[in-house]
């Protein structure tokens, strides 16, 4: 009945987002990030140019998981320029599927959900506009998906909105007589904090607030029609009618909104039962407040996370193999002797097609929002900043550039992927040095270059200022492909062979000097010879484990 039960044991539809208020961050910003996780999804920049349309212009609907044609709509008169989930006006949406009820969905629908976030981003210039066309689209054309979780933010307001269809009813002219949705959208307070992760979060909600409450007429009274409650309207909780948590929906989806709120909350620990799906009772809030005010590095960060200092680090069991590697490979469970065990699903994951962290920054002008963009799993990728306003994309993140079934050396997501497949290997030794090479990319971005760019860019008159970032932009993003291409040649001769090779220096150094020939350490002969050659092995929980599994076949006698 619950989908988010089905997503926690390997559908694809398995995304995180964190939503940060204005009042929340260090620098006034609002930001939503977003991890689009899809083992069929390839990670592209997309972009689509504002306009002005003819009266009578349609625009074709695409689903956005499968590519197929739903159907034509009328085009507004005026659209905006978007590029990834964000538009010119510093409008970000971002999304994860919890599913919900089965029965819901309607096979009848016209408009799926990405098609909502990039149509929606094309008409609306602010997050309150974005939710009535998000419901207005869904509610005309009929909804094409199962239950999603909207981050919905500007430069001022950040909220979160839940959907879900209302399944098909034969209308007698062959129609659906139950065609739209079912919603709530709550503001989050300034201030706080709020995240959501392939499971339905919205409990209840004031019905007299329209400031920071907003809901469809029809959301309380349809499920009581259904079925799924019977109580007052006060005492109406969206999530626990429309896609009641199991233990999937915990496990999977909720724990990494909880390992958010315990990185940048205090007093999260207590929801550590729930987190793990052991009580379901013990509901953790909406949002919270953070103990001090969140960085974007912070927020980055967060994105790499594997549960790391709790009973879930991935890091720490068997399963991690002999050099920490803090992935399981789908499915999501698996059984032993009758039993079924889990393979955590943390917050960053291999599936990742891209993922970002978008700023809204109300102190710039509204064509000065940012939306670092990365490609690959968070842990051992790097954000590069992209300017709201950028009207070209990069080639390296072209949506024409490769295909998950097209290698392309140009590609970014073909580069970082292969870069950490073979971190993967040894991911103790690989991903420490990858790490290094992203902090610093961010960090100088954040500290020295954006804020000279947004100097320059804040004196030029409108049209110059889009050109300006836009070549900043773009020629950044190179630079950062450039960067990573050297970095995976510098893994690949450090660490080829299960071996590392000594070095002068590290690999921040390596690449400074763009791969200096005396970098790593020779034999003094003069024939390139490396020389202190490291043999690390394995960790000692892994020797154990295989000395405890095969020790009478691989014991060497004593003498």
């Amino acid at each position: 009945m619950v989908a988010a039960a089905a997503l926690a044991y390997g559908t694809t539809q398995a995304c995180t987002n964190f939503i940060i208020t204005k009042g929340a961050s260090t620098d006034g910003s609002v930001m939503v990030s977003y991890a689009a996780d899809s083992h069929a999804l390839y990670g592209a920049l997309y972009h689509t140019a504002g306009g002005k349309h003819k009266a009578g212009s349609m625009l074709p609907v695409y689903e956005w998981d499968t590519g197929r044609y739903l159907t034509d709509i009328p085009q507004t008169a005026e659209t905006y320029s978007t590029v990834g989930n964000m538009n010119e006006h510093s409008l970000i949406i971002g999304e994860t599927t919890y599913g919900g009820r089965d029965e819901l969905e309607d096979p009848t629908g016209k408009i799926d959900y990405g098609s909502l976030i990039y149509i929606t981003l094309q008409r609306a210039r602010t997050a309150r506009e974005a939710i009535r066309i998000i419901a207005e689209l869904a509610d005309t054309y009929g909804y094409a998906s199962s239950g999603e979780s909207f981050s919905i933010a500007d430069t001022e307001e950040a909220w979160i909105m839940e959907l879900i269809g209302k399944g098909y009813q034969d209308d007698g002219e062959g129609g659906n007589a139950r065609k739209g949705i079912v919603w709530v959208a709550r503001r989050i307070p300034d201030g706080y904090v709020c995240a959501h992760a392939n499971q339905a979060r919205i409990t209840t909600f004031p019905k007299d607030d329209p400031e920071n409450c907003l809901y469809a007429p029809d959301v309380v009274t349809f499920a009581r029609e259904m079925g799924y409650y019977e109580g007052s309207d006060d005492d109406f909780s969206f999530c626990d009618a429309y896609c009641p948590a199991d233990f999937g929906g915990l496990r999977g989806c909720e724990a990494r909104v909880w390992a958010f709120f315990r990185t940048v909350a205090d007093g999260m620990d207590i929801y550590q039962d729930f987190a793990m799906g052991y009580n379901p009772s013990n509901k953790m809030p909406l949002w919270v407040k953070p103990r001090t005010k969140v960085s974007p590095k912070t927020v980055f960060d967060c994105m790499r996370d594997h549960y790391e200092g709790t009973p879930m680090d991935m890091t720490r069991d068997l399963g991690a193999g002999g050099h920490a590697c803090p992935y399981r490979w789908r499915p999501m469970n698996f059984e032993v002797d009758g039993e079924t065990y889990v393979n955590e699903r943390a917050t960053a994951t291999q599936q990742t097609g891209f993922w970002f962290v978008a700023q809204a920054r109300p102190q710039l002008p509204d064509d000065m929002g940012i939306l670092w963009f990365g490609v690959d799993d968070a842990a051992t990728s790097c954000l590069t900043p992209i300017y709201c306003s950028t009207t070209a994309v990069p080639e390296c993140f072209s949506e024409a550039n490769g295909s998950m079934l097209d290698y392309s050396p140009t590609s970014a997501f073909w580069l970082f992927n292969r870069t950490t497949n073979f971190a993967y290997m040894r991911y103790d030794m690989i991903s420490a040095d990858i790490r290094r090479v992203a902090d610093a990319w961010e960090n100088n971005a954040l500290t020295v270059q954006i804020p000279l760019v947004d100097l320059k860019a804040a004196e030029l008159p409108a049209k110059k200022r889009v050109r300006y970032l836009t070549d900043y932009s773009v020629r950044t993003a190179q630079d950062l492909f450039s960067k990573w291409a050297k970095l995976n040649e510098y893994l690949l001769i450090k660490y080829i062979d299960g071996n590392v090779k000594s070095e002068h220096a590290g690999v921040l150094e390596y690449l400074d000097k763009g791969g200096d020939a005396s970098h790593f350490v020779e034999n003094g002969n003069g024939k390139r010879i490396p020389d202190k050659i490291q043999y690390p092995g394995y960790n000692e929980r892994w020797k154990r484990a295989v000395a405890a599994d095969n020790g009478e076949v691989l014991r060497v006698p004593k003498q």
